[in-house]
């Protein structure tokens, strides 16, 4: 694979079939044996090999479904409507895309989705998919919520992370205050009221966290929108100084489709080590471009997004190289459906000679999602996982809807999981009349 090559779209194929190899039995600084990489994301017999004949074809009808613009766009503005009106939506819906891209309604109910992919050398993310919520005592509940869903973590054998989103458990009018307010010496502002309720929301993050060190459990942050994110980021800061002394617990995360995400990157990281503590770093590219764009036009300021795809891809790129050169600083989580960035980082390793399963290197594709990437790179030996989201369908359902929306262009994923259905689906064909 070229290394001057243009960074690639989502869905673009670079290094399709190509295969990439180390010396066998070289070992790299810790002294690990460095397994020699064979590496192809074409490879459908070992993307689908959990997966049996009927699940594929719901999938295949599920994709081509969600490939239909007017199909998909009508879900988007009709389903939330519809789940708080009563009608019996909640069977197809759960039968459906619930079922495609979610573990289970209540944490007991992923761990047979969690001891499937285990089987595969997959480990999994849970999220427990809350946000939004107001109140003191939802924030509490979903606190408590997160607490219970670390310490189940710790006691299954591929659950290293859970994702947590600061919305579930602090008022969102709270954090935009925040957001603009000016940095006074004295705080974050100068509004008592305002401080005490903050306070809170630190001792709920500093619960969590704290679990989460005494379990040995990953706690990745989430990302919100740019109008919210600055006191979440210097909330996980402020974590990371407790909690990331000797193993990395507490994981930022960079949405690189924002212009000025890999340079605060590189900003964390000169914070962290100027405090002695390690810098966890999720890289996404981002989930939220339209609704960005929309206020940016509709307040008349400059929107915080790229302003071309390739931009974003390129930061994202660079974001995985800058970490993995300074990956004895820096824990990473590569969160990407790009084959394109998901190969570099691969080859990065492998050219640098460190071990596919280095802890601080985790590869990550949402649940229902590029099975090809996924199981492949679980094949070849790397640390990888399936991020797994669960809850009540009422609480899921903005995730859910955005997994809709990303999948609705034919030329984009939905094309790519549906030629790679398809694919699975023809070689078992073919297979089954020799």
């Amino acid at each position: 694979m070229s290394r001057n090559r243009k960074a690639g779209t989502d869905n673009d194929h670079a290094g399709q079939g190509q295969k990439f190899f180390t010396s066998p039995g070289s070992t790299d600084i810790r002294g690990r044996t460095i397994v020699s990489m064979n590496l192809s994301f074409d490879n459908t017999s070992v993307a689908f090999a959990y997966k049996s004949d009927k699940e594929l074809k719901n999938a295949r009808w599920l994709f081509e479904t969600m490939g239909l613009t007017w199909v998909s766009a009508a879900g988007v503005r009709l389903t939330p409507f519809l789940m708080k009106t009563g009608l019996p939506v909640h069977g197809l819906i759960r039968k459906t895309i619930f079922k495609q891209f979610v573990g289970g309604e209540t944490l007991e109910q992923t761990t047979q989705v969690c001891k499937t992919l285990g089987e595969y050398n997959v480990d999994v993310i849970l999220d427990y998919g809350v946000e939004g919520k107001e109140g003191e005592a939802e924030f509490e509940h979903a606190t408590q919520e997160f607490i219970r869903v670390i310490e189940y973590a710790a006691s299954q054998k591929n659950i290293p992370f859970i994702s947590i989103k600061v919305t579930g458990f602090a008022r969102f009018g709270l954090l935009q205050t925040l957001n603009e307010a000016p940095r006074l010496r004295s705080g974050i502002h100068d509004h008592e009221q305002e401080n005490e309720e903050w306070n809170k929301v630190r001792e709920r993050m500093f619960r969590i966290c704290e679990v989460a060190a005494e379990k040995g459990v990953g706690v990745l942050v989430d990302a919100e929108e740019s109008w919210i994110q600055d006191p979440v980021d210097r909330l996980t800061m402020e974590m990371m100084e407790e909690f990331n002394k000797d193993k990395v617990v507490v994981y930022n995360t960079f949405q690189l489709y924002r212009h000025d995400r890999l340079r605060f990157l590189k900003m964390s990281h000169q914070i962290t080590q100027k405090q002695g503590v390690l810098l966890g770093a999720k890289l996404v590219r981002g989930a939220y471009m339209e609704k960005e764009r929309l206020r940016a036009s509709q307040n008349n300021y400059a929107s915080p997004i790229q302003s071309d795809k390739s931009f974003s891809d390129g930061d994202y790129n660079a974001a995985v190289e800058y970490c993995i050169n300074n990956i004895d600083t820096i824990g990473t989580i590569i969160a990407s459906h790009n084959e394109y960035s998901n190969l570099r980082a691969a080859e990065l390793l492998d050219s640098k000679g460190i071990a596919h399963n280095h802890p601080h290197v985790h590869f990550s594709q949402l649940y229902g999602m590029s099975d090809n990437i996924t199981f492949n790179l679980a094949k070849a030996g790397f640390s990888v996982s399936k991020y797994l989201p669960f809850g009540p369908i009422r609480d899921v359902i903005p995730y859910l809807m955005r997994r809709a929306q990303e999948n609705s262009s034919v030329s984009g994923q939905t094309g790519r999981e549906l030629l790679l259905i398809k694919k699975e689906l023809k070689r078992r064909a073919t297979k089954g009349q020799d």
